[in-house]
């Protein structure tokens, strides 16, 4: 039996850079369907209907330890790319020992706030950098889990395409 643990580290790259130094840990985004309230004659109450595809605003974070020349990267106002590489470690109860898998989750984005935190003797910055998400693939062991390409109407999760018959009615 495979018992999932937690994560055992991660690294993070900008725009193809070396990994960033002094991150704390990352927020990632969560995925919240946008949604109508659906009433009517005919109905017994409502409900609320998911407009397939289309998410609300996805904040992604990077919180800092401390303030270095990185920071400059997220103050540009330019998209960015950040990759993050992680190990999850797990214990594989048969064998009696530890095992790594490695998960991925890409973001492209615009950062919308970048606060620089508070500065005291002997303490981190507790800084972070956040960043609108337009784009985002979460990746296990090489296999995709989820993408979504907000501007180019991509909703991949398991290798089922949900946004393909939106495209096409589209014209796309």
């Amino acid at each position: 039996m495979i018992i999932p643990e937690k994560l055992n580290d991660f690294r993070v790259f900008v725009s193809g850079s070396p990994d960033l130094k002094g991150v704390a840990d990352l927020q990632l985004p969560s995925f919240d369907a946008m949604t109508e309230t659906i009433n009517g004659a005919g109905m017994s109450g409502e409900y609320e209907s998911v407009s397939f595809g289309h998410f609300q605003s996805m904040k992604f974070t990077i919180n800092w330890r401390t303030l270095s020349d990185e920071i400059s990267e997220f103050l540009r106002p330019e998209s960015i790319h950040i990759d993050c590489r992680l190990a999850n470690q797990e214990y594989d109860s048969t064998s009696g020992k530890h095992k790594f898998k490695a998960n991925r989750v890409i973001v492209k984005g615009h950062v919308t706030k970048n606060d620089l935190g508070k500065a005291a003797k002997g303490s981190p910055y507790d800084a972070s950098s956040e960043i609108e998400v337009l784009y985002i693939k979460v990746e296990r062991e090489g296999k995709t889990l989820v993408e979504l390409d907000k501007i180019n109407y991509i909703y991949v999760v398991d290798g089922v395409d949900y946004n393909q018959k939106i495209r096409e009615a589209l014209g796309m």
